[in-house]
């Protein structure tokens, strides 16, 4: 059976404090790494009612500091919202004070709307063309002192500078990021669980186009579904309700903290709603844990996917911690898997 991982957005619920899923977060996290998980992410999502944590790098040192055993990143830092060299400065840091234990995820969407994405963005230069990529090969050339000679970055060193970059792994929801990530040989993970895209054919055109790099000879692809478990059919159904009027208030734009399964009940759901939820329902997994594990295994077949990270929106804490144990037996995981050797950044070539 593959790894099993952890993608948490610190989902603020209703009737709570913000403040209250950041510490569930933690919570969760030491559970996680008793129960035999791998690896934990962080999100980065800005001006949402419904996620708490717009600063992964924070988490993830808050996270490392409490666990033992897992991986911690970020699912992750997205890039075109920050400067690369602040980035690498950030990350050797974590890699400094956890040695072996950081992962740096790269996404290119920016986590919000459009307004805010202009507020976190507008005190920086401008830039024409691909701005993720060019971020990204500023960031890789950072770390490997590839800067011609001349350019002005040459004499750049992002500190510590007796500590390598962290692996770096490209997140997507289409076949773009899998094929950049196959091309210049990094990890690449796919957001199943929002994704419109086929899975099957982003992850095999990452596995299929993959070419080794320095520090990753082959490829190595993380599938990231939504999953909800109970001990009971009818339970996970009932927990799984928040989620579904958080996917109608989300198409009309409604990004509000989390709904109790009560709340959920009580709505009044249109005929286009539930429509909504039947076809949102074919990327979310719920039920008992055999069930999910009959649902999930044709699709981590076809992706050939490596390692299954869960992401759970529910919204009573206790039940969400039993959701991670029951996915735990269902995948037969034990504390102390070892993972891959680490991957290390690769240069992209200048242009």
């Amino acid at each position: 059976m593959r790894p099993l991982s952890v993608l948490d957005l610190s989902f603020v619920t209703s009737g709570a404090s913000a403040s209250r899923a950041l510490h569930n977060t933690l919570d969760l996290a030491k559970l996680a790494d008793r129960l035999g998980y791998v690896r934990y992410w962080l999100a980065e999502h800005h001006n949402l009612a419904s996620v708490a944590s717009p600063a992964p790098e924070i988490m993830i040192g808050q996270v490392a500091a409490i666990t033992q055993r897992m991986r911690v990143g970020a699912g992750g830092v997205m890039l075109p919202n920050h400067a690369p060299l602040i980035v690498a400065e950030r990350f050797k840091m974590l890699e400094a004070l956890f040695p072996g234990r950081i992962d740096l995820g790269l996404g290119r969407a920016p986590g919000t709307d459009p307004v805010t994405a202009y507020a976190l963005r507008q005190r920086q230069d401008p830039r024409s063309g691909d701005e993720f990529l060019e971020r990204l090969q500023e960031l890789m050339l950072l770390e490997t002192n590839g800067f011609p000679a001349g350019h002005p970055f040459r004499r750049v060193k992002a500190m510590p500078s007796d500590v390598t970059l962290p692996p770096i792994w490209l997140l997507g929801s289409s076949d773009y990021s899998a094929q950049l990530a196959a091309s210049i040989g990094v990890g690449f993970a796919f957001a199943h669980h929002f994704a419109s895209h086929d899975a099957v054919d982003a992850m095999l055109k990452y596995r299929r186009q993959f070419r080794p790099s320095a520090g990753q000879p082959t490829p190595y692809a993380i599938l990231t579904v939504a999953a909800i478990s109970a001990d009971t059919a009818d339970e996970a159904e009932r927990l799984a309700a928040s989620a579904d009027l958080s996917l109608v208030r989300r198409e009309r734009g409604e990004y509000l903290a989390l709904p109790s399964p009560e709340e959920a009940q009580a709505y009044p759901f249109t005929p286009h709603d539930l429509a909504a939820i039947r076809h949102n329902r074919r990327r979310l997994f719920v039920g008992t844990p055999e069930t999910l594990l009959d649902r999930l295994a044709p699709l981590i077949e076809a992706t050939e996917a490596d390692e299954v990270m869960i992401m759970s929106a529910i919204y009573d804490h206790t039940a969400r911690k039993r959701s991670y144990e029951l996915l735990a037996q269902a995948f037969g995981i034990v504390p102390g898997l070892t993972l891959p050797a680490p991957v290390q950044p690769s240069p992209i070539p200048v242009h």
